[in-house]
């Protein structure tokens, strides 16, 4: 894949309107290169544009100042969300989630925090079913600690999701090992495999 777009013969555009018509092959990894400004199309959504599916399926970047003294508050909501997942695997289910990966970094005398995600949902979905799960389990949201995150965030939800679309940085290529798979197909995949490997060790 990785040939044929360097070639010509097939454009990002194109990988996009397969992985969207279900036609795409999971066993074949592919890339998809992005423009600077995060979709190949304008296409305006809830909330603003709408951004391709990848092989990586959704997922976001945000990159935002911590207000400072924060950084130990950060860390410390960390082993809280790692806690309520010990507690109950399913409380982050609704977000669709592949994976999380949080990162604390410095920029001269301040701290940032970096929020990676990859998950099935769109864009606005997500920020929408984050408000709503947030708001439901009374957890709250790490966001909190970042500079001009609004603080009515819980009745104010399109101002949460124009907080993470203005710290959203878009990526200019995404890969994925077995492209455009949801968590729940990797799952069920999973699944077979242990009921395959437990049918087998019976006829032992």
């Amino acid at each position: 894949m990785l040939n044929r777009l360097d070639s010509g013969s097939i454009n990002p555009a194109e990988v996009s309107a397969l992985a969207a018509s279900g036609k795409n092959d999971w066993s074949r990894p592919q890339a998809l290169a992005i423009p600077k400004e995060g979709y190949f199309q304008l296409e305006q959504g809830k909330y603003g544009p709408v951004f391709p599916r990848t092989p990586a399926c959704h997922g976001f970047t945000i990159i935002a100042r911590i207000k400072p003294g924060r950084e130990q508050v950060i860390r410390e909501y960390g082993r809280t969300l790692e806690k309520a997942l010990e507690a109950d695997p399913s409380v982050l289910a609704p977000l669709k989630l592949h994976y999380l990966r949080w990162v604390l970094f410095d920029i001269g005398k301040d701290t940032y925090f970096m929020y990676q995600g990859i998950f099935d949902t769109e864009f606005d979905k997500y920020t929408d079913d984050a408000v709503a799960l947030f708001t439901k389990s009374g957890i709250s949201t790490t966001f909190e600690n970042l500079e001009g995150f609004p603080e009515d965030w819980r009745t104010n939800v399109p101002a949460f999701i124009q907080f993470v679309r203005e710290h959203q940085c878009p990526s200019f290529l995404e890969y994925g090992e077995y492209p455009y798979v949801t968590a729940d197909e990797i799952k069920k995949a999973l699944k077979l495999k242990k009921a395959f490997s437990e049918m087998l060790d019976q006829m032992q």
